[in-house]
């Protein structure tokens, strides 16, 4: 058969199924209903046709698309049309995981199988409830028990409706435990050129103006400025010169100028009758 008339085929197919279906399940379902046929249909027929398919539906014509998903082929709307569809079915979409059964279900997503004990080992409390409503929601699934532990406790892990729920094909799809820590860590805050050139000379003058006192001089209306180095030079030799002119000035007798003082005093007052 040719592909063109094996596309319409297997469209049909994937669209009336009400589970995934995958490419060996299409194979067998085609050469069972053309068993006449003496050249059956193969494997690698099914998978080009499939990848026809999912590039016809790719074109924004249509608003559904063909996609692996749950562990197999199946028509899913685009995510465009999420909002209309959710009119329809409403009370679906608004159902919420609780935040400890997503911690549960997380935990044996990444580290399946496991079993109830390690679960509850990794986070602390009891989840007998968590995996209780994960099981009738059927995104978990028991697959069997661990021989090697007492007790043989039983084995947990996702089902196909866990991979449809989250619309992933297999685990394979999950996100990286690695990426998803790398999109938490903050980044650390990168200095340019510029900005690292500024900082590093306003580092050295504040040094500068630590080690070095700044001079100040008197302006004319009185302030205090800060002086220019010739300034300074001026003023050091300043005082300098008012500093040798006070060693070399004679002594003045303060005991001699009172007396002075008081004699000429007493010549100045007229005498009393």
């Amino acid at each position: 058969m040719e592909i063109t008339n094996l596309i319409p085929h297997i469209e049909a197919l994937v669209f009336a199924s009400d589970k995934p279906l995958t490419s060996i399940e299409i194979t067998e379902l085609i050469n069972n209903a053309f068993g006449f046929m003496e050249d059956k249909i193969v494997l690698d027929q099914v998978e080009a046709s499939l990848e026809g398919i999912v590039e016809k539906y790719q074109s924004e014509f249509y608003p559904f698309e063909v996609k692996q998903s749950g562990g197999g082929w199946q028509f899913l709307t685009k995510r465009d049309f999420h909002k209309t569809i959710a009119q329809l079915n409403g009370e679906k979409f608004l159902k919420r995981l609780s935040a400890a059964a997503m911690e549960t279900l997380s935990i044996i997503a990444y580290k399946q199988p496991i079993t109830k004990s390690e679960i509850e080992a990794i986070r602390g409390v009891n989840c007998d409830y968590a995996v209780q409503k994960l099981l009738e929601k059927e995104l978990v699934i028991i697959s069997g028990r661990n021989e090697h532990l007492p007790g043989k406790p039983l084995v947990y892990a996702t089902s196909k409706n866990f991979m449809d729920y989250f619309g992933i094909n297999n685990t394979d799809d999950l996100p990286k435990i690695k990426e998803v820590l790398a999109e938490q860590n903050a980044e650390p805050t990168i200095i340019t050129t510029g900005f690292a050139s500024e900082a590093a000379e306003e580092t050295v003058l504040v040094l500068e103006e630590e080690a070095t006192p700044e001079s100040l001089a008197v302006a004319p209306n009185g302030e205090l400025i800060a002086a220019t180095t010739d300034e300074t030079d001026e003023v050091t030799a300043t005082e300098e010169i008012v500093s040798a002119a006070a060693d070399t000035a004679p002594e003045v007798d303060t005991d001699a100028d009172a007396d002075a003082t008081a004699s000429d005093e007493e010549e100045d007052t007229p005498p009393t009758a």
